[in-house]
């Protein structure tokens, strides 16, 4: 992904360590040519990463370029209990629910699922907006308690999974990646069955694909 925004040409506002970000609510699309984008900064820590999820905002940039911060709109969302299940997949489900072979995990190899997210390679994308800031930073998160793993393995080895943000009834789906059919989705699948038992209803999927739209999710208005 990359924008190629001129951070010195652009009416977006720059947000130093010590400045709060914009919130979402009073600045609306500061720059027309960037839609979803409300602020820069240089740098990417915990902390910020918190209250921009608590604001609904999330980063999404590219190496070398400034840390960019989004609220997209309208906002791909999958409501838990309406996570699609096709025979196709429901057969697989069943079949895996029988076998020792499978696994779910959490938080068991949190860094080799980040990193097997950021190695995928997808449609319409130039490299990964997962740089080794977003990695070290989700990373700490993920040892806070708040980022998390949910994890496919097949006789022993990870062959799929997503990385998550979860704070309160909120979850906030970032990446997945598979090495074998049907990898991912089972460890959606097995996230968003947490969350219906925990009573969140929605996982936050940010960006609008064909992929999430099969499995249910649909945009919301950035208000909503």
């Amino acid at each position: 992904m990359s924008t190629n925004t001129d951070s010195q040409n652009t009416t977006i506002p720059w947000v130093d360590d010590q400045d709060p970000l914009p919130s979402p609510r009073t600045l609306i699309d500061p720059d027309p040519r960037f839609p979803g984008l409300l602020a820069l900064s240089d740098t990417l820590y915990p902390d910020r990463l918190l209250q921009a999820y608590r604001q609904g905002m999330f980063p999404w940039y590219s190496e070398n370029e400034p840390v960019m911060w989004w609220c997209t709109h309208p906002r791909m969302v999958l409501e838990t209990s309406s996570f699609k299940v096709s025979h196709s997949f429901k057969k697989t489900i069943q079949s895996i629910m029988h076998e020792d072979d499978w696994e779910i995990r959490v938080n068991y190899a949190f860094l080799d699922t980040i990193t097997s997210c950021a190695s995928v390679n997808r449609e319409g994308q130039n490299g990964t907006w997962i740089t080794e800031d977003i990695i070290d930073a989700y990373h700490q998160l993920n040892l806070q308690g708040y980022v998390h793993s949910v994890e496919s393995w097949y006789q022993g080895e990870l062959v799929g999974g997503l990385y998550c943000v979860n704070i309160g009834k909120m979850v906030y789906g970032e990446s997945m990646f598979a090495h074998k059919t049907d990898a991912s989705k089972i460890a959606l699948a097995a996230l968003s069955a947490w969350c219906v038992s925990e009573n969140i209803r929605y996982i936050d999927c940010q960006q609008e694909t064909k992929h999430l739209a099969s499995l249910g999710a649909r945009p919301i208005s950035r208000d909503a």
